[in-house]
């Protein structure tokens, strides 16, 4: 066989190793923001609505007696110790993580800014997911194509009444938190693989 007929050869055996290459390799559909917010708001959906845990600070506490959340039913000789009953109102909104009706308000000093108490709403919600942003292609171990994003975990305030949102609103709570959910390519398609 001739020098240009084994060129000949490989260049074609070449080309078609190419071919198959690059048949194999498909190119990914894009992964949109809104794509992505849906994938991570049905894994939240499959969770059991729960709850939202609100911090009360002081402020929050006089908010709930204004609200009529709460009493006060006891003040103790320091004149800054006190006990709050849950009103009817307020068993029908929130709830003590303790399961009682009595808030024991037990501050260091008179001037303590920073004692609060948590309730847990009696309308439960799921978390969700928002503000969809910085999708990228990442490496995950096992993954042939994988994307990621940041995103925002929210609490849901449906059904909360507002005076209740409001003491919510109030430092320290923090209602959002920044995640990272990471997405796999899987029969042409990408899915969840886990968020963090």
């Amino acid at each position: 066989m001739k020098t240009t007929d084994k060129l000949r050869v490989l260049g074609s055996m070449a080309l078609l190793g190419a071919g198959l290459f690059f048949a194999g390799c498909k190119q990914a559909p894009p992964l949109t923001a809104s794509q992505a917010q849906a994938m991570i708001q049905a894994k939240y959906d499959q969770t059991a609505p729960a709850g939202i845990s609100i911090t009360v600070s002081d402020l929050g506490m006089r908010e709930g007696i204004t609200d009529k959340y709460w009493d006060r039913t006891t003040v103790y000789p320091n004149h800054y110790w006190a006990d709050f009953t849950l009103t009817p109102d307020g068993k029908k909104v929130v709830k003590l993580a303790n399961g009682g009706d009595v808030i024991q308000w037990r501050p260091e000093t008179a001037d303590d800014s920073q004692y609060s108490i948590v309730v847990i709403t009696q309308t439960a919600n799921h978390l969700k997911a928002i503000n969809v942003r910085n999708i990228q292609s990442e490496v995950l171990p096992g993954v042939s194509q994988a994307m990621g994003a940041d995103y925002d975990e929210a609490v849901d305030f449906t059904g909360v009444p507002q005076p209740l949102v409001d003491i919510a609103h109030n430092p320290p709570n923090e209602l959002s938190t920044q995640r990272h959910a990471d997405f796999a390519l899987v029969n042409g398609a990408w899915k969840l693989q886990s968020t963090e």
